[in-house]
C-alpha cells in the first residue's frame, strides 16, 4: 500500500520510539488518516502507536486538539500556529509522548498565491513541551502531496528523537 521507502522510514521511527519507550500520537488533515495508517501497516506497531486524531474541519481541529477558533480567522488552517497546536493538543489529548501533525493543501484545488497547492505544515510535539516545526511545498498531484507529507512527517519524528 505505501512505497517501501516510506514503509522503512516509518519501521525506523517505530524502532526508535520502541527503544526509548515512547507513543506515538498524530493529528493529521490533509493526509486523511495516512500516517497512522502507514505506522499501523506495520506488524507490531501496537506497542508504539497510541492514536490518531484526523482532523479535517477547523471544527474537528477545535473541538478534538483544542486549536484556538482564533487562529483559523488570523492565520488559517494551513499554517505553522494551527500545526503546532495541532501536535500540542495531540498530546494533551492522548497517552503519547510524541505527536505528529500535519495540516496543508494537497490539491487539485484550494491552493492560492499565499498559500499554494503543495504546502503542508507539520509539527512535532513532545510531552516535555518541546514543539519542532517545518513548512514544505512538495510538487505533483494529490496523491503525491500527500505521500510526500507522510515521508517527511515520518522524518520529521526522527529529526525531533535527535533533539
Amino acid at each position: 500500500m505505501f512505497p517501501d521507502e516510506i514503509v522503512q522510514v516509518a519501521e525506523q521511527v517505530l524502532e526508535r520510539c520502541r527503544g526509548a519507550e515512547l507513543q506515538i500520537v498524530t493529528a493529521e488533515s490533509c493526509t486523511g488518516g495516512l500516517i497512522t495508517g502507514c505506522l499501523t501497516a506495520i506488524s507490531g506497531s501496537s506497542d508504539v502507536v497510541d492514536r490518531g486524531f484526523i482532523t479535517y474541519t477547523n471544527q474537528a481541529k477545535h473541538q478534538m486538539l483544542g486549536v484556538p477558533n482564533s487562529y483559523f480567522e488570523t492565520v488559517g488552517a494551513v499554517s505553522e500556529n494551527v500545526a503546532r497546536a495541532m501536535a500540542e493538543g495531540a498530546i494533551i489529548h492522548s497517552d503519547g509522548d510524541v505527536s505528529l501533525s500535519v495540516t496543508g493543501v494537497a490539491g487539485p484545488g484550494g491552493g492560492s498565491d499565499e498559500k499554494p497547492i503543495g504546502l503542508v505544515h507539520m509539527a512535532v510535539g513532545r510531552k516535555n513541551g518541546f514543539t519542532l516545526h517545518e513548512r514544505h511545498v512538495f510538487t505533483g498531484d494529490r496523491t503525491a502531496v500527500r505521500m510526500a507529507t507522510v515521508k517527511f512527517g515520518l522524518f520529521l519524528i526522527n529529526k525531533s528523537l535527535d533533539q
